[in-house]
């Protein structure tokens, strides 16, 4: 299994395009899922490469066609809006293919012929000789000699990003008390349940954590809140003297992220997480209804290098700040990814 030596990053993120490396352009394809969005561009920025999304949302019958012979996939390479993959400019200018997620891998291996390395991002649950590599978390459980793995999911929150976001959030911030408590809430999804209870619960925790604390609340939902869910937890923060971000204006994520001296976020998304973590601030994870083992896997490795504490039932609110260094494996893949294509 190969993997670069470690020491010891997009619910939020609205990246659409990337820094560029002179003669590399990526072509990037993938379910439009702000999540899949954060790594796939997020890669492509930490790599220095010029890249642009492409979403994909292949039917079932074109799945099934992809995973054949190529001269029975190739109908099937097509974007969410029914337009052909290989006909678009952008990808005749393309130096390397992105793909993520399990149906992005299926349209990334069908466009490996094309002369350019395929690069997946997540773990593709197909043949793994089909890409040139992956890029994939410990806890996606697999290993080749194409497959490069860390600890966090892909994301652009660099260093550099986030001295940006705290640039432009600091004085926004200035005249909130310290501590600055926050919260990035996510929402259901396959996995996990995030409703009106757990939202009901969510908000007290963090009024409590004001209650002994002091300073300061701001929480930021995600396009995955319900709205019932959202109604509940922003009546019991405003109640407090908190603010909950209500979709208008430019949103917080990142300002929290980079600024926050306490910070808290809810188990259901590794993208999430993984941005969380790469700031300052100690990071608390709030469980949810559901299973993953995944996700399971990953929070145990994120808590043995002492860099998040899962909310246990008992408490009722968050534990007292701890010293957090930033935790992000993303320097290494990238640094393996450049030695391995030679770009």
């Amino acid at each position: 299994m190969a993997r670069a030596d470690y020491a010891g990053t997009s619910e939020g993120s609205n990246m659409s395009s990337c820094g560029t490396q002179a003669g590399v352009a990526a072509f990037v394809v993938g379910e439009d899922f702000a999540g899949m969005r954060s790594q796939a561009l997020g890669l492509v920025a930490r790599a220095g490469w010029n890249g642009t999304f492409h979403p994909i949302c292949p039917s079932k019958l074109a799945r099934i066609m992809l995973r054949g012979p190529r001269w029975i996939g190739k109908p099937f390479l097509r974007g969410s809006d029914g337009a052909e993959l290989e006909e678009n400019p952008a990808f005749a200018q393309s130096s390397v293919v992105v793909s993520v997620g399990g149906k992005g891998g299926e349209v990334g291996a069908g466009l490996r012929g094309s002369h350019r390395p395929v690069v997946q991002i997540q773990n593709p649950r197909k043949n793994l000789s089909r890409f040139d590599l992956i890029v994939a978390c410990r806890h996606d459980d697999i290993a080749g000699p194409n497959v490069l793995l860390g600890r966090t999911a892909l994301h652009g929150l660099t260093p550099e990003a986030l001295e940006q976001a705290r640039a432009q959030w600091k004085p926004q911030f200035a005249e909130l008390p310290r501590p600055l408590i926050a919260a990035l809430v996510g929402g259901s999804n396959g996995r996990f349940h995030f409703g009106e209870a757990e939202a009901h619960r969510l908000g007290q925790v963090l009024v409590e954590t004001l209650k002994a604390e002091g300073g300061s609340l701001v929480v930021t939902p995600s396009r995955r809140t319900s709205p019932a869910a959202m109604k509940v937890l922003t009546d019991i923060v405003e109640k407090a003297g908190g603010h909950v971000w209500n979709g208008e204006g430019e949103n917080p994520y990142e300002g929290l992220i980079a600024c926050a001296d306490n910070l808290i976020v809810t188990i259901d998304s590794v993208s999430m997480i993984s941005e969380a973590v790469a700031g300052c601030a100690p990071v608390t994870i709030y469980p949810l209804p559901g299973r993953s083992r995944r996700i399971s896997d990953f929070i145990e490795e994120l808590e043995l290098a002492g860099r998040v504490h899962v909310l246990e039932d008992a408490e009722t609110r968050l534990p007292a700040p701890w010293l957090a260094l930033p935790l992000d494996d993303t320097p290494y893949i990238i640094a393996e990814l450049h030695k391995r294509l030679g770009f």
